[in-house]
C-alpha cells in the first residue's frame, strides 16, 4: 500500500494511504488530503493511479506543485522515497510501510529553512567504508598522522571561531563554516545532537550551493553506529553503500563521499555527530579529510556541551526570576496585615515548601460587619498548585460575596472550582466571625478542624459537620456548625503542613503536639503563634520541608 507522509506543518508525522484511484490534494475540505495553508489552492494537484504506477499532476495551482524539489509540468511518476512540495507543506512518499522509520525535523542554516529527515536505514549490511579512526577522548590525538601545519590550522581556526560562542546556534554554523573553508569539496554539512531524552535530532545544516533542495535525509543508523563506537569513518563511494541505496531512491541522496565523525563530550560521552559529503564523483574525500574532522569534531564537542551547559544555566536563571516573580504575586494574593477588629487578635505564619506553593489563607470583610477568615490546601504544591490556589482566592471572594449563608457560598465556590476540571482537589476551612457577638460559623470542606482551646480543653468544632474537598462531587451541599468564641479563648487553623511536617527520623509533628502547645499556657496569641511556629521549624531541622505550611491563631481579648 503506498502513503504520503506529512513532513512538517499542522499535520506532521501524519501517514495518508493512497486506495483511491484519484486523490486530490487541496484546502478544500472535500479534497482527499486536506492541507491546511493560505496559499493552497483549493484543490491543488491530484494522484492518479494508471495500472501499477501513481502519477502526481499539478492541478493548474497558482504556487505550483514540485517533486524533489523540482516544479512539474505534466503528470509524473512517483517513486518510493519521492518528495512531495506544495507550498510550504512537504510530503514523503512511500511504496510499503517499512520504508516510513523516520524523525522529521524543520531546521535553519541561518537564512533558509530546510526539512530535514532521519531515516532508519533497511539493510545493514556491508559498507564502502574505507577507514576509522577512534576519537574517544584522550585517544583522538594520537591517531591523526597529517602534517602538524594541517592539523594546527584546522584546530585553530575551530578554536577562534568557538572561543566566545555560549549559545548553542551560534556554535553549530561556526562549526559548519569553518569545516567548509577546510574542505572545499563538500557540498553539504549536518550536525545531528541527542536530546534530553537521548533522541538524535537535527539541528544544523549548511550548503555550498544555495539552490540545493530544500529537504534532506541523513542515516540515522550510520550516526547512531558513528556515536556508539566514538569513531569517525569515511565513505570513499557512498552511491555504492548497499545500506543508502535500499533506505532511498530520491536524487538529493546522490552521495558520492562522507566524512562522519561524533562530537564528545569533556568526559567522552557523545553527545552528537558532524556529517560532511559530496555529490561530486571527483571531489571525494581522504583519509587525511577524516583525520581532520576528527581532530576539529574533539573541540566543536566541547564547544557545544560548554554552550548547552551555559544555556541550562540562562533558563535555570530565567526559572528562577519567574519563580520569584510569581512568588511576589502570590504574596499579593495573600493577607498583607492582620484584621482590625475590636476585641479580636490574629497571628499567621505562611511559608511554603518551594518558592511558591498551593497553601492559601485570607481574611475577607464581610457584610454586618462579619469576616470570612479562610485557610485551604490545594493537593500538591509547586507551581501548579500556586495557580490553582490563586484561582480559588478569586473565586472564594466572589462566592461569599454573592450570597449571605456561607454553606450556600461553599457548595457555590466547589461547583465552580469542579467547573475548570483540573483533577485536583482542595481542603477548604472557612469561619464567619460575628466581631460583636462572638459567634462563628463554620464550614469545613474536608480540612482539619480547627482547635478551639476554652476552659482548659480542647475542641475540635464542626468536625462532624465537614464535607468532602472542593473539586471533587459538583453538586456537594455543605453544612455548617456554629460556636462562640468567648473571651480568652484562642483558635488555631492550619494546613497538614504544620502536623505532617516530618523530622529527619521520619516522625510525623502530629496534631497531639499542637494541642500540647496550645494548652500548655494561657499565652497571648502572639505567643501561642510564634511557639508553635518555632517548635515545628526546629522540629524539622535537619531535613527538607516537606510540605507547604500555614498556621492561623485567632483570640478573643
Amino acid at each position: 500500500m503506498a502513503h504520503l507522509i506529512a513532513i512538517n506543518g499542522s499535520s506532521q508525522g501524519t501517514q495518508y494511504e493512497l486506495e483511491k484511484s484519484i486523490i486530490i490534494l487541496g484546502r478544500h475540505p472535500d479534497c482527499d488530503v486536506v492541507l491546511d495553508a493560505g496559499a493552497v489552492s483549493r484543490q491543488h494537484a491530484r494522484i492518479v493511479r494508471r495500472g501499477d504506477e501513481l502519477l502526481l499532476e499539478d492541478l493548474k495551482s497558482r504556487n505550483g506543485t514540485f517533486l524533489n524539489g523540482r516544479a512539474i509540468a505534466e503528470a509524473t511518476g512517483l517513486s518510493d522515497g519521492d518528495l512531495v512540495r506544495i507550498c510550504d507543506l512537504e510530503f514523503s512518499f512511500h511504496t510499503n510501510d517499512a520504508i516510513a522509520l523516520y524523525d522529521s525535523t524543520v531546521i535553519k542554516d541561518g537564512s533558509s529553512t530546510f526539512g530535514v529527515m532521519l531515516i532508519d536505514d533497511l539493510d545493514d549490511s556491508a559498507r564502502a567504508v574505507s577507514n576509522k579512526i577512534d576519537v574517544r577522548s584522550g585517544t583522538a590525538g594520537s591517531q591523526l598522522t597529517t602534517s602538524a601545519e594541517v592539523r594546527l590550522t584546522a584546530v585553530l581556526e575551530i578554536v577562534q571561531s568557538l572561543g566566545k560562542a555560549v549559545v548553542v546556534d551560534d556554535v553549530l554554523p561556526k562549526v559548519l563554516d569553518t569545516l567548509f573553508r577546510i574542505f572545499v569539496q563538500a557540498d553539504r554539512g549536518f550536525i545531528v545532537l541527542r536530546d534530553k531524552n537521548g533522541a538524535l535530532v537535527p539541528r544544523w545544516l549548511k550548503t555550498r550551493q544555495a539552490d540545493m533542495q530544500e529537504t534532506f535525509r541523513i542515516s540515522r543508523t550510520v550516526m547512531r553506529e558513528v556515536m556508539d563506537s566514538r569513531q569517525a569513518l569515511i565513505s570513499l563511494d557512498a552511491s555504492s553503500d548497499e545500506r543508502f541505496d535500499s533506505a532511498t531512491s530520491v536524487a538529493d541522496f546522490r552521495i558520492r563521499s562522507m566524512i562522519v565523525a561524533p562530537l564528545l563530550s569533556s568526559d567522552g560521552e557523545a553527545i552528537g555527530a558532524i556529517q560532511m559529503d559530496t555529490l561530486n564523483q571527483r571531489r571525494r574525500f581522504e583519509d587525511s579529510d577524516l583525520e581532520i574532522l576528527a581532530a576539529v569534531a574533539v573541540q566543536a564537542g566541547v564547544a557545544i556541551e560548554n554552550a548547552q551547559l551555559n544555556e541550562q544555566r540562562v533558563e535555570q536563571k530565567l526559572l528562577e526570576q519567574d519563580l520569584d516573580l510569581a512568588k511576589r504575586v502570590q504574596q499579593a494574593f495573600l493577607p498583607s496585615k492582620h484584621p482590625d477588629l475590636p476585641g479580636f487578635t490574629f497571628y499567621h505564619f505562611y511559608q511554603p515548601a518551594q518558592q511558591i506553593g498551593g497553601d492559601y489563607y485570607d481574611y475577607i470583610p464581610l457584610s454586618d460587619n462579619r469576616t470570612a477568615i479562610v485557610v485551604a490546601d490545594v493537593v500538591g504544591h509547586g507551581v501548579s498548585a500556586a495557580m490553582l490556589m490563586a484561582k480559588l482566592s478569586a473565586e472564594t471572594r466572589y462566592s461569599l460575596a454573592s450570597t449571605a449563608s456561607v454553606s450556600q457560598a461553599i457548595s457555590q465556590l466547589n461547583t465552580r472550582i469542579s467547573a475548570l476540571g483540573v483533577e485536583k482537589f482542595i481542603t477548604f476551612l472557612c469561619l464567619v466571625l460575628d466581631a460583636k457577638s462572638g459567634q462563628i460559623e463554620i464550614v469545613n470542606a474536608g480540612h482539619m478542624a480547627p482547635l478551639w482551646r476554652r476552659a482548659g480543653l480542647i475542641e475540635q468544632p464542626g468536625e462532624a459537620e465537614s464535607g468532602v474537598p472542593l473539586g471533587i462531587m459538583d453538586d456537594y451541599e455543605y453544612e455548617k456548625s456554629s460556636i462562640t468564641l468567648q473571651p480568652g479563648e484562642r483558635l488555631v487553623l492550619y494546613t497538614d503542613g504544620i502536623n505532617e511536617a516530618p523530622n529527619a527520623e521520619g516522625s510525623l509533628f502530629g496534631i497531639p503536639q499542637i494541642e500540647k502547645l496550645l494548652s500548655a499556657a494561657k499565652q497571648d496569641v502572639a505567643d501561642i503563634g510564634q511557639n508553635l511556629t518555632d517548635t515545628v521549624l526546629k522540629f524539622i531541622q535537619g531535613t527538607t520541608q516537606a510540605d507547604d505550611m500555614c498556621l492561623l491563631v485567632i483570640g478573643r481579648d
